[in-house]
């Protein structure tokens, strides 16, 4: 729900900012709350892709995390 809640005023904010313009106070908690978005977008594709395998030629499974590790 709160995500829901944050996008909500992320987008409430930038109809804000095209219309009448931000306060100082209003674009640092634009900032903000874009910043906190784009982490929690970040974490669950990592933890999506720390969940894929792949095939090797050999017949091996290896993990995603395990072959990032490797490089």
């Amino acid at each position: 729900m709160k995500k829901n809640l944050n996008i909500d005023r992320i987008n409430e904010l930038y109809h804000k900012s095209q219309s009448v313009g931000l306060t100082a106070e209003e674009k640092a908690e634009q900032e903000k709350l874009r910043r906190e978005y784009i982490n929690a977008i970040r974490q669950n594709l990592r933890g999506t892709l720390d969940k894929v395998s792949f095939v090797n030629p050999d017949g091996s499974i290896t993990k995603a995390g395990e072959k990032k590790n490797k490089e």
